[in-house]
């Protein structure tokens, strides 16, 4: 059966969509910048560690818990619809975190704005899906991706900016207006589609996935501050959460309306692309949250200096999305990918030999352009695979799958590698705290802005903490760096065995029916 025509306003439609996206996955980047001044007990709310770490988490565990829920519900009641709601929820959201008072308040406001997040993305992905034909779909789709990594890259851009004129909770506040403007674009652009066939909501599914991750994350956060797992705040939340993962795959695996769909990785083009899209942004997120506090922290540089030191990212993102579609179709998605992971990979190892206290900042910048065209090389063919190996009606779950991989790996790669640069730098920090007294020790060697908090309170005492604090954490990044470029590079072993190569995917696509055969699963 032939497709339907494509809609004669879908790069218009696009467009919208790709405004809704850019000011979803802005937010998170926006953050980063901000984190620093947010953990100041005198700019921000004094913010610990752990809580900043909780900042992010909390958005990204209950955004990718209800992503299915909200791509199901948009197929039976419209995706127009629920993407207008969920951008209406995610403003608000913007506006409570913006005036937080507390730390808690924060993370709470934080997790709202999930609930928002999660109702916009599969929705923008499969209206995509929709409008456009198989023949434009794949540089639609490269468009689409192409705005997520230019998101990561103009975020702290636009972050600094913003806390050099105002106050941190500017970088929410800024989302109001765009929303307000996507929202009215929207009514008279975006047309209204459902899934003839919807599938049905699963409750338990979602409670256990957010149940199962929020304690594993927790155990993951809390290890990093007590540096051990045999505490019991530790080992019991881990245990706990994993034993509820276990039950959430294999209750998902026998549900006939499963929240993730655990049946479409038997497609080995599928999982493979999920695996590479989870792995990169496991790295990614750890390596952008640490990296934060180098920039401002380590180095002196402003917030808005630091968020403009990530342009050739955006360089990269915007000079190599646009053609990564035409790549594979001359070399083959495993090729490309393997080859954007690679430089993602060395980009970070990289981090280790170029994030010195005193290194020359150009060759960081080097090393973001390297990274930026790994990601940019990397996200469009992934994000085409996941889509092409499901037929159309199922593009909400098979976004929602990708999406839920990519919040839940940001989620563990910022708890994970947050806890390795904790640890590391609490070990290296023990000497040099070892004269202040015990209840000031343990919330200055947590991280290095609790250490400069108290040596700004000791005066001129205090002064003996602070090269001391930039090597221990300058020392940790390096440990953080190398665990990250090899969490990317196993991203390149899972493209290399499982993606196909050109000769194999041409061959595929060109059997009939090929691209409907996951349906059956």
């Amino acid at each position: 059966m032939a497709e339907p025509s494509p809609h004669p306003r879908r790069w218009y439609i696009l467009g919208v969509l790709v405004v809704s996206l850019l000011v979803v996955v802005l937010d998170n980047t926006v953050l980063n910048v901000a984190m620093r001044t947010i953990a100041d007990p005198h700019q921000g709310l004094g913010a610990t560690h752990s809580e900043l770490e909780w900042a992010i988490n909390s958005y990204t565990l209950v955004f990718a818990g209800l992503l299915f829920t909200w791509g199901v519900i948009g197929d039976r009641v419209g995706r127009k619809r629920i993407l207008m709601l969920g951008l209406t929820l995610f403003g608000l959201a913007s506006l409570i975190s913006a005036y937080a008072q507390t730390p808690e308040q924060l993370i709470w406001a934080r997790a709202f704005m999930g609930v928002g997040g999660a109702a916009v993305m599969p929705q923008t992905l499969s209206i995509i899906t929709n409008v456009f034909d198989e023949r434009e779909r794949g540089r639609a789709i490269g468009i689409w991706a192409g705005s997520v990594g230019l998101a990561i890259a103009i975020g702290p851009i636009v972050g600094g900016a913003l806390l050099t004129r105002f106050w941190w909770g500017s970088v929410f506040l800024i989302n109001v207006p765009i929303i307000v403007i996507g929202l009215i674009a929207m009514v008279f652009i975006v047309p209204e589609s459902r899934n003839p066939r919807p599938g049905r909501l699963d409750p338990l599914g979602v409670l256990l996935s957010i149940a199962g991750l929020v304690s594993f994350v927790y155990g993951i956060i809390e290890a990093g501050q007590r540096s051990s797992v045999a505490h019991p705040e530790v080992y019991l939340p881990l245990l706990g959460g994993a034993a509820i993962l276990v039950a959430f795959f294999v209750h998902e695996a026998r549900s006939d309306h499963p929240s993730l769909d655990v049946r479409l990785f038997r497609d080995p083009r599928f999982a493979a692309s999920a695996g590479a899209v989870g792995l990169i942004f496991f790295a990614m997120a750890g390596s952008l949250f640490i990296m934060t506090f180098y920039l401002q922290s380590v180095r002196g540089y402003t917030p808005l200096e630091a968020g403009l030191l990530s342009i050739p990212v955006a360089v990269a993102q915007l000079t190599v999305s646009p053609i990564s579609s035409s790549l594979v179709r001359r070399f083959g998605a495993r090729a490309v990918c393997g080859t954007g992971l690679s430089m993602v990979s060395l980009a970070l190892l990289s981090y280790a030999v170029v994030t010195q206290v005193d290194s020359p900042i150009w060759w960081l910048e080097v090393a973001f352009f390297v990274m930026g065209v790994g990601m940019a090389m990397t996200m469009p063919p992934t994000t085409e695979s996941i889509m092409s190996a499901v037929p159309r009606e199922k593009a909400g779950a098979a976004s929602a799958v990708q999406n839920i991989v990519r919040q839940v790996s940001t989620a563990i790669g910022v708890a994970v590698l947050g806890s390795v640069v904790s640890i590391s730098y609490r070990g290296s920090m023990a000497d040099s705290l070892s004269a202040v007294p015990a209840p000031l020790r343990e919330h200055a060697g947590e991280s290095i802005e609790g250490t400069m908090a108290l040596a700004g309170r000791l005066g001129a005492a205090g002064r003996a903490l602070v090269e001391p604090a930039r090597e221990a954490y300058v020392a940790a990044m390096h440990i953080t760096a190398v665990c990250a470029g090899v969490i990317a590079a196993l991203g390149v072993v899972v493209v290399l065995i499982w993606l196909p190569g050109r000769r194999r995917a041409a061959a595929s696509d060109a059997e009939p029916g090929s691209r409907r055969e996951p349906a059956k699963v």
